[in-house]
């Protein structure tokens, strides 16, 4: 019987923005309190899109991390490691490249989706194109039972399974098939009415002050039915209404979609309403923020303990991977 763990990883992006916050990390703060979860920063993984242009992976991981620990993410409870300190993904991504077939990695989705969102970029590499099979290692490595993802993610849990299962009746029972734990990822809309991302330009960040978010949200896009202040809205079409749906207690927040509807209120009065069960929760996390921000020598220690008991897991699962494979002296 394998121990139930959960691996998840994010790409060094530096600062987290509420797409991250409200998507990734509240679950992972909720799945630390029931499994054995490995959180990692996925450095090298950044390297297969901007390989010509990394930026400082190192300092964009610690601040990363620094909004997973404001956030609530509890290194006591979750191992949080670096993947470039645990050598032993590179070693079972090699491995695992010697018997996985190209087809398989050419017909995941997001292989055509990304080449064609990032054109302007050279992605005509081996490294663009394993990079599944590298998340296929990681995942494997730990032998993790879980890993959470949103829908869009699901064909990478069905190659890294069937990596799996090529390489037990290649070479030996040694990996359990993971499963996807799918996560319903709310709706956040950037300032502009996009999906919140930084290359937008539109995004709400998790170290943002007050007045920067009120800046922020007081021009932001609503109904555009809405062109005068007695003009009724459509909440449900309104991307402020979304964020509503993750700030706003039930009762402020069918105040508002009924003002909208009845042009009873207008749209800074609205924004007004979402900005005052916004910004409390917001401080907190800035303010734990800071304190993490204040001692990034403590980020380092967390990160050194983490990829040392990361590396201690791994160094057992390869020691059963090299025998499999006969290449153990």
């Amino acid at each position: 019987m394998y121990e139930t763990r959960v691996l998840s990883g994010m790409r060094p992006t530096g600062s987290l923005h509420l797409g991250h916050y409200h998507g990734v990390l509240r679950n992972w703060i909720r799945l630390q309190a029931e499994y054995t979860c490995l959180f990692f920063v996925a450095d090298w993984h950044a390297l297969t899109t901007d390989y010509e242009k990394p930026g400082d992976l190192h300092q964009s991981g610690l601040d990363m991390v620094i909004d997973w620990l404001a956030s609530g993410v509890d290194p006591s409870q979750a191992i949080l490691f670096v993947q470039s300190q645990v050598p032993e993904h590179a070693e079972l991504h090699l491995l695992l490249s010697m018997m996985t077939p190209i087809g398989w990695l050419e017909r995941v989705p997001t292989y055509k989706d990304q080449r064609e969102k990032l054109a302007d970029r050279d992605l005509s590499t081996y490294g663009f194109l394993g990079y599944p099979l590298l998340q296929a290692a990681d995942i494997l490595m730990y032998k993790a039972r879980w890993v959470p993802v949103g829908a869009d993610q699901v064909p990478h849990i069905e190659l890294t399974r069937e990596v799996a299962r090529r390489f037990n009746n290649t070479w030996g029972d040694v990996f359990p098939e993971p499963e996807a734990k799918l996560t319903q990822i709310p709706k956040v809309p950037g300032t502009d009415g996009r999906k919140m991302s930084k290359s937008y330009d539109n995004a709400i960040y998790l170290s943002d002050t007050p007045e920067e978010i009120t800046a922020k949200i007081r021009p932001m896009v609503t109904d555009p039915a809405r062109k005068r202040r007695t003009d009724p809205g459509t909440p449900e079409i309104c991307p402020v209404f979304d964020l509503h749906r993750i700030f706003t207690p039930d009762g402020d927040r069918e105040t508002a979609a009924v003002g909208c509807r009845t042009a009873g209120i207008g749209c800074l009065d609205c924004k007004g309403i979402l900005l005052k069960h916004m910004l409390p929760p917001l401080a907190e996390i800035r303010e734990r923020r800071q304190r993490f921000t204040e001692k990034p020598n403590e980020m380092v220690d967390i990160l050194h303990e983490g990829s040392r008991r990361a590396r201690q897991m791994a160094g057992e699962t390869m020691a059963q991977v090299r025998a499999a494979v006969n290449l153990t002296p």
